[in-house]
């Protein structure tokens, strides 16, 4: 996810740093952005010199400390609380005192994420859709002590990167998630149970409900483990059955099977690389 928020920012303009845990991981989220740029050109979407642009426009880095200059930092590690808690406290003493601290959280509390940090009223969660270089949504939600200022200067910076923004309160699953992972699960199951193949659902949701893009490919996009800890997730704080992940999803993500980014989901794939757009 880290990867696609920050092929959103480049293509937008911004200088552009990937922070992770060692330099094989860093390699591949700028290999991911500036991959996605390349198909984007190829496809007709930008010229060959936009993304070339673009694609200067993103380093990475190992150490915390490059991110001193930062105007903006965007939270997207897995969903760990004391993870996340434990990274804006460690930022508070690199990057000054009105850096915005974004969490892309969609199952977590943004208050509870913003009490690592010595200043929370400047945490804002921002929930992107998942492919974020595809889709326009993005969900904003504040914390108990989120500032005035850090929402509205929240809600300029995404307009300023082309998103399409709905302020949520800060409970779980927001909107999107609250509707679209039972909605998920139930397509799975429905698979599980023989009422069709991946094909034909994906063909009656994107041909009658006008999906751009049908339950199963959609899974494969943002990963079966992804879907996996979202919905244990939600379903561990709403105690609502519907959000629990059936019997499929632990079996495929067993066997290495995630989507896209293995090669192998609900579909196979030869490029594991999102396309370009």
């Amino acid at each position: 996810m880290g990867s696609g928020i920050a092929t959103v920012t480049v293509r937008a303009g911004y200088r552009t740093l990937i922070h992770d845990l060692d330099d094989a991981r860093v390699a591949r989220g700028v290999d991911t952005v500036r991959g996605f740029l390349a198909k984007s050109a190829k496809l007709g979407k930008l010229t060959e010199e936009q993304a070339a642009e673009a694609s200067a426009r993103v380093e990475g880095t190992t150490e915390l400390k490059d991110l001193a200059g930062a105007g903006v930092v965007i939270e997207a590690i897995f969903e760990d609380l004391a993870a996340k808690r434990d990274l804006f406290g460690r930022l508070d003493d690199i990057v000054g005192k009105d850096t915005l601290f974004h969490t892309n959280t969609s199952t977590l509390s943004v208050t509870g994420i913003a009490a690592g940090s010595a200043l929370p009223e400047r945490v804002v969660g921002t929930h992107y859709c998942n492919p974020a270089p595809l889709m326009k949504l993005v969900e904003v939600a504040d914390g108990r002590h989120t500032a005035s200022w850090a929402h509205e200067a929240t809600i300029e910076f995404l307009a300023s990167v082309g998103k399409t923004t709905v302020v949520t309160k800060d409970r779980p699953g927001f909107i999107v998630n609250r509707f679209l992972i039972p909605w998920e699960n139930s397509c799975i199951q429905a698979l599980e149970n023989g009422l069709g193949t991946k094909e034909s659902i994906d063909a009656a949701v994107t041909g009658a409900l006008g999906h751009p893009m049908g339950p199963f490919k959609l899974l494969d996009v943002v990963g079966l483990d992804i879907h996996q800890q979202v919905a244990t997730r939600l379903y561990e704080q709403l105690r609502d059955p519907k959000f629990f992940p059936p019997p499929m999803v632990d079996r495929m993500v067993a066997a290495g099977d995630l989507g896209r980014k293995t090669g192998r989901g609900f579909y196979t794939y030869d490029d594991n690389r999102l396309f370009g757009s």
